[in-house]
Order: C-alpha cells, then structure tokens, then sequence
C-alpha cells in the first residue's frame, strides 16, 4: 500500500522541471489522499504533467477514496480496467512512507527511495470523474527491501521507462508481472 509520499522540489531537478510546470494547482510537501498532483500522462504527442487528484471515488455512498489498485488484478476489476488498459499515468516523487515497527517493537515511518537516486517515479492510472481528472498508484507484492515494513509496495518505475509505461500496453503488461527494484528506506 502507498498511503503518503514525499514531493520535494529542492531534493531533484528533474522533480522541480515537473513541478514548476503544474505548480499553482499542485501540493508539494507531504502528499496525502485527495491532495491535487502532478502526473505524467500522454498528452499532445508526448508526456506532459497534468494535475490530479489523488484517489478514485468510492461508488454509491461510502465515504472516502480509493488511492491505490493491486496490480494483479487491476485489469480484472471494473473500476481500473479501462484504466490500465488505455489511461496510464506516471507519480513522480522524492519518496514514498510506509509504516512498520522498529527494533523496539513501536510503528515507525519510513521513506523509501531507489538507492542514489531521489526521483522516485511510480506506475499509476487516471481516469475522468465528472470532468475532474483523478489518479491512483498501482501496487504490488513488497520484495525484500520491505521487509518487516509492509507487504505491499508501488509498482516502481525508471524515467526511462516513464514513457513506455503510458505509451505501450505490451511494456505496461509486463511491469506489472515483474519484481520490483530494490529501495533503500531512512526512518522518516
């Protein structure tokens, strides 16, 4: 599960060239549930950072949002089919948290990054809800840089493989079936 992330300008250039373009309409900090942010989508020939809500709806009348989908079967559930399919997305950040207990047996917060690198870019959907355009990061089976922290982490992403992600059905296919990169993580 990813339920906060970082999305620190000063720590990467390449975060702050993403930002800057979407600024006036996008949280920075740390990222919750519903805050607007930017996502690389397939836009006019290429990627451009939109803004979006993070979180699908719920449908009928529960409350709250729905902000991550389980890779496995993203593609079998009604709500991300046609998103997976046709509306992929890219959540760039300097980081993501998980919560899990620390030698002493207490909770603690941990942020995440690949190792030497603080752009950290994870495989998302969007889709359109009532002309508001909405986002969620995929999930998958944690590997053994998470744990004792979570059984669940994002599907991660390359920025070279930012593009073939959105653009590609066949590439996105096969990352979601893969193991995902080993992560360094601090205590937050």
């Amino acid at each position: 599960m990813c339920g906060r992330y970082q999305l620190d300008p000063a720590e990467s250039a390449e975060i702050e060239r993403i930002v800057r373009q979407v600024q006036d309409r996008v949280k920075t900090g740390e990222i919750f549930p519903t805050n607007a942010v930017p996502v690389l989508a397939g836009f006019a020939g290429g990627l451009a950072p939109r803004p979006m809500v993070w979180g699908y709806p719920r449908f009928g009348d529960k409350p709250g949002s729905i902000i991550n989908a389980r890779s496995e079967t993203a593609g079998e559930r009604p709500m991300f089919r046609k998103s997976l399919a046709e509306r992929r997305c890219v959540v760039p950040t300097t980081g993501f948290f998980e919560w899990g207990a620390d030698g002493e047996g207490k909770k603690r917060k941990y942020r995440f990054n690949l190792p030497g690198d603080r752009a950290l870019y994870l495989a998302g959907l969007w889709n359109d809800f009532a002309g508001q355009e909405k986002c969620v990061i995929l999930t998958t089976a944690a590997n053994g840089s998470m744990d004792g922290v979570h059984d669940r982490m994002p599907v991660v992403l390359t920025r070279a493989e930012a593009e073939p992600w959105v653009r590609d059905a066949g590439f996105a296919s096969g990352v979601v079936r893969r193991v995902p990169p080993a992560l360094v993580h601090i205590r937050a």
